[in-house]
């Protein structure tokens, strides 16, 4: 029987890869950005602005939400979405140092040396 190794790996680790994997489609790059940009927004809003099908745009919202990324509220019979600030500003600390530690220079010679 196979089974998934992820508890061989820290929960920051773990969590880093969720969100790559939510963040590795265009569209929910955009979805983010999108919300980004206002305070909240309607679902139908967005679909309107991405160029794809609503149902589409929602099963993006969907991954997104369930990842705990973005907020949705249902508001009579729309959902209105917005950013989750707090996780995203602790995502963002987490890939900062994930990056600053995978380059930097340890070895002492050009960061883009290397013996193969």
């Amino acid at each position: 029987m196979t089974y998934a190794k992820t508890t061989a790996f820290t929960a920051e680790q773990q969590q880093l890869a969720r969100v790559a994997k939510a963040l590795a489609h265009p569209a929910r790059v955009a979805i983010i950005q999108l919300l980004a940009s206002k305070t909240t927004c309607i679902s139908g809003d967005i679909a309107a602005e991405l160029p794809l099908s609503r149902t589409t745009v929602s099963q993006h919202l969907q991954e997104l939400k369930a990842l705990g990324l973005i907020r949705g509220e249902i508001d009579g019979l729309t959902v209105c979405y917005c950013l989750n600030t707090a996780l995203l500003k602790q995502v963002h600390q987490q890939f900062t140092g994930f990056f600053l530690e995978a380059t930097a220079n340890t070895a002492g010679g050009p960061a883009d040396a290397c013996a193969c």
